[in-house]
């Protein structure tokens, strides 16, 4: 064996522990997997969009970091204000970009693991952030913004997961009608600047629109895109792709309703012949069902409902037919009927693959608020949610296919409390309102880890409520797995492959 070889197994397992994935392309490489050894990520990057540019938006913060064994005692996690450069300037290319608040003055100080922190901003100049976090802070990191804007468009509760940049975004549930306004926020973490591509999909297909072709958003900084500068027509139900051409960003879309409120629509995961969409509040008096199909193929889904007894079909919307490139919808109107839900999606036959979101709204009159919820990935390992109260919060958790056990821990509280940890049982093709644990003695917010123990994959979203002047103001967070662990394979296994 070479020293060369050598260097190169070590370098990949290096890489794999600070990106959060690695990648086996040979028949025999893969067979390593069944011996990978499962380490902590070493470094993860968070994006938060600028919250709101109401003069009487309350936005908070909340930031942390799940207790995670087998981590080093060092490292570090920040949040700084988009556009804010190494020598505390800010740069701001055009009045669409974020106004960043100068380094070294942080939003928020992440605490140790186990533990949240929050900070609060107010009025329209909060700005977008840029997040890091190394060593014990970065597996499984996460921070959630909330928003609560008192009035005019978009009025309610906002709330939206910070995530992850990547390079490619589906946003099934956008809209361009005369009552919404939609913006696609874009923030790019990186040095260099970032070249990206917004395409608009409606429900015949592409809309004509040059004008979302090769958008460079500047280091460090944010652009909120309006849709409807990019495009004339006016249509209820979009589909947005956002693809990043050089770079990577954050990516996430702010609804606002004159009349329905508002909230964040996050990406839909990524597409596929199935999909789930957990967490419908039981009281929803209107659904919504957005998808689109990004291939060349028609897809024909079954649409169930995951209630508390077990899978049933919407009567009159038993299955879904949406034409390739073209948005479909249907709507669902109270498809809970008072119970808790989940939508989950199936090939009738052919599995073709789609990405889809559900709008949700509760009350009646002048009285309503909306959220989204796009299809999620499962919980798999571990997924956490932040921001949580002692009133207010839902914790919904389906099994879409299989029974599963999974457990519940409640950190301490970011004011003061200890952790608390439950088990449930969750049968096959059920969604359950769980009584999720709330610290002992809790000061403050705390956050929600889901940890899956055993049985088939189970899928979860968090609903925080908080009513203001008789407005049922909320918001819906998924549970995707929070990739806080990769997969390393072992070294002596990857020298005995390689010198076959």
């Amino acid at each position: 064996m070479n020293r060369t070889t050598v260097s190169l197994i070590a370098g990949t397992a290096a890489l794999a522990a600070v990106t959060g994935f690695a990648t086996l392309s040979s028949p025999e490489a893969a067979g390593t997997a069944r011996t990978a050894a499962e380490l902590p990520v070493e470094r993860t990057s968070l994006l938060c969009p600028q919250p709101s540019t109401s003069d009487i938006a309350e936005t908070s913060y909340t930031s942390f970091t799940p207790v995670t064994k087998d981590v080093g005692s060092g490292g570090k996690a920040e949040l700084q204000a988009a556009a804010a450069e190494s020598d505390g300037k800010s740069k701001s290319k055009s009045e669409g970009k974020s106004k960043g608040k100068k380094a070294g003055k942080p939003v928020l100080e992440p605490q140790e693991p186990g533990k949240p922190a929050t900070g609060d901003t107010s009025g329209g100049d909060a700005p977008a952030l840029v997040g890091t976090a190394e060593g014990k802070f970065a597996p499984g990191w996460t921070v959630q913004e909330t928003t609560e804007v008192a009035a005019g468009s978009g009025r309610g509760l906002q709330g939206v997961n910070c995530t992850a940049p990547d390079t490619e975004f589906w946003f099934p549930g956008a809209s361009t009608a005369a009552d919404r306004t939609d913006y696609v926020h874009l923030t790019n973490p990186d040095d260099s600047a970032a070249v990206v591509d917004i395409e608009l999909y409606g429900k015949d297909g592409a809309l004509d629109s040059t004008l979302g072709e090769g958008i460079t958003v500047a280091p460090h900084s944010s652009d909120p895109i309006l849709l409807s500068t990019l495009t004339e027509e006016k249509q209820e139900n979009l589909t947005v792709h956002v693809n990043v051409r050089s770079g990577r960003v954050g990516a996430a879309v702010q609804a606002l309703d004159d009349k329905l409120g508002g909230d964040w629509l996050a990406a839909s995961t990524d597409p596929s012949g199935s999909l789930v969409l957990p967490g419908i509040p039981k009281d929803a008096t209107a659904v919504r069902l957005v998808a689109f199909a990004p291939g060349d193929a028609d897809a024909d889904l079954k649409v169930q409902l995951a209630s508390p007894s077990g899978l049933i079909t919407p009567a009159g919307n038993e299955t879904l037919h949406v034409k390739a490139g073209m948005t479909a919808s249907a709507d669902l109107g109270d498809v809970t009927r008072g119970e808790a839900g989940s939508l989950v999606l199936t090939p009738t036959d052919t599995s073709v693959p789609v990405v889809a979101a559900l709008r949700v709204v509760r009350g009646k009159g002048d009285d309503q608020e909306t959220a989204f919820i796009p299809a999620t990935r499962p919980v798999g390992t571990r997924a956490t949610v932040a921001d949580n109260s002692a009133k207010g919060t839902a914790l919904s958790l389906t099994a879409p296919t299989r029974g599963a056990t999974v457990k519940v821990t409640a950190s301490a509280g970011s004011g003061g409390g200890e952790a608390v940890s439950k088990t449930f049982t969750l049968k096959a093709g059920t969604t359950q309102n769980v009584e999720a644990p709330t610290p002992t003695g809790l000061k403050g917010t705390y956050a929600l880890t889901v940890e899956h123990v055993s049985g088939g994959p189970v899928y979860g979203a968090r609903t925080l409520a908080a009513t203001e002047d008789g407005v049922p103001g909320f918001t819906i967070q998924t549970l995707p797995d929070d990739r806080g662990m990769v997969a390393v394979p072992d070294a002596d296994e990857d020298l005995s492959v390689l010198q076959k």
